[in-house]
């Protein structure tokens, strides 16, 4: 176990297994010391584990829950960029887009997208810092409330 998997079991959490694709696309594609990885959604067993918008109110994902599904996301990035890759090589996450389907009258996309900035700052520790997007949207992939996109850096070989 790598020192990111090692962070990570020490607050109850561990890499999944790579979320198959979707469409036509690769879960991470590695250019140089980069890998963009694909949007991540809140998968668990090959099932989102929520549907729906974001919002307060009846019906909708509290902001609460959508924020523990955008960490999930970022668990799962790290299954994609663990497959390219250790995850001990990662030096930085350069950037996040994050994207929540949201109520129009919900304007805590920010704060939803917190859970996987939180996660990627407890899983690389200063490396995790990043720049980011925080984008509220109509309608997300198999109508899940929250879908998380990452660029990571790679150290020197």
């Amino acid at each position: 176990m790598g020192q990111v998997e090692e962070r990570l079991a020490g607050i109850g959490l561990k890499v999944p297994q790579l979320v198959p694709p979707v469409a036509a696309y690769v879960p991470a594609k590695l250019d140089g010391r980069r890998i963009y990885v694909s949007g991540q959604v809140p998968m668990v067993d090959g099932k989102p584990l929520q549907t729906g918008k974001v919002g307060v109110g009846e019906g909708l994902v509290s902001p609460e829950d959508a924020k523990k599904l955008a960490e999930v996301c970022a668990l799962n990035a790290l299954a994609a960029i663990a497959s390219v890759t250790d995850l001990d090589k990662v030096v930085s996450v350069v950037k996040v887009g994050g994207f929540v389907a949201a109520d129009p009258s919900f304007t805590g996309v920010p704060g939803v997208i917190n859970g996987a900035s939180e996660l990627f700052a407890l899983a690389f520790g200063e490396g995790g810092q990043h720049a980011r997007s925080a984008v509220g949207v109509a309608v997300l992939p198999l109508d899940v409330p929250v879908e998380v996109d990452v660029i990571v850096a790679l150290a020197d070989d």
